[in-house]
């Protein structure tokens, strides 16, 4: 099994409904439809009942959902006609990808697998001890290099393009994440966290539409473009069964 990238993916391979592309579950969405009859992402694969996956970005989703080829998809896939499908859907998803991405760095963080703080980080990563390497948007562009260059000579790699992920998120709504103050940079020194987290970003920008893909593991990308925190993270679900079902 491949994914996107045409690389080797583990776990379930499910097929996306408006591509019909196969991959590793881990890299597509659920939609889920909920006993109310809406459809909501499912991003965590944990809703009951039946499902359908999508594997496209955003703007694709836009597109086929305002010509009616998501409905006609949702209603081969659910085998039913009678589901309510949102048009703010596509932003629904986003907020949820976000969501996800956001909690598995809390999760990391409460693991004591994260470093905060440039001094800290820069030591992790001079001495080969950093797996990944995460910015704020709003992080100043100096102290993105000064670590990304003692991640480089840590890594034994000088001269590479080893910088680091800048995430479509500020330091605020970071700082929120890890329930720590003032999170501008943060350093992964576990290397299954830096894949956890890999997956949980890919799936996320992938969808926002980033062209840069993150890569755990001293493979990071260049850099994201800084994005706004999606405004859908203000609209409430309200399926008819637990929320934390469909995120």
């Amino acid at each position: 099994m491949r994914s996107r990238d045409n690389e080797p993916v583990e776990g379930p391979e499910r097929s996306c409904i408006l591509t019909r592309e196969r991959s590793g579950q881990d890299r597509l969405v659920r939609l889920a439809l909920a006993p109310d009859g809406q459809v909501l992402p499912d991003v965590r694969a944990r809703a009951p009942g039946r499902g359908a996956w999508i594997g496209v970005d955003r703007a694709a989703l836009e597109s086929a959902l305002a010509k009616g080829k998501l409905r006609g998809a949702l209603a081969r896939a659910f085998k039913a006609n009678d589901f309510a499908l949102p048009d703010d859907l596509p932003a629904r998803i986003a907020a949820a990808l976000e969501r996800n991405a956001l909690d598995r760095l809390g999760l990391e963080s409460r693991s004591g697998n994260l470093l905060t703080g440039s001094d800290r980080i820069e030591d992790a990563a001079r001495s080969g001890k950093l797996h990944a390497l995460y910015h704020a948007a709003d992080a100043a562009a100096d102290g993105a290099r000064k670590l990304a260059q003692a991640w480089r000579v840590g890594s034994d790699r000088e001269g590479s393009d080893l910088k680091g992920l800048a995430l479509p998120a500020s330091r605020t709504i970071l700082a929120m994440a890890l329930g720590r103050e003032n999170v501008v940079h943060i350093g992964v020194t576990d290397r299954l966290a830096a894949m956890r987290l890999g997956d949980a970003l890919d799936r996320w920008l992938h969808f926002i539409g980033s062209d840069l893909k993150h890569a755990p593991c001293e493979t990071a990308s260049q850099g994201a473009s800084a994005t706004g925190i999606a405004a859908a993270q203000a609209t409430e679900l309200r399926p008819t069964i637990a929320q934390e079902d469909f995120e």
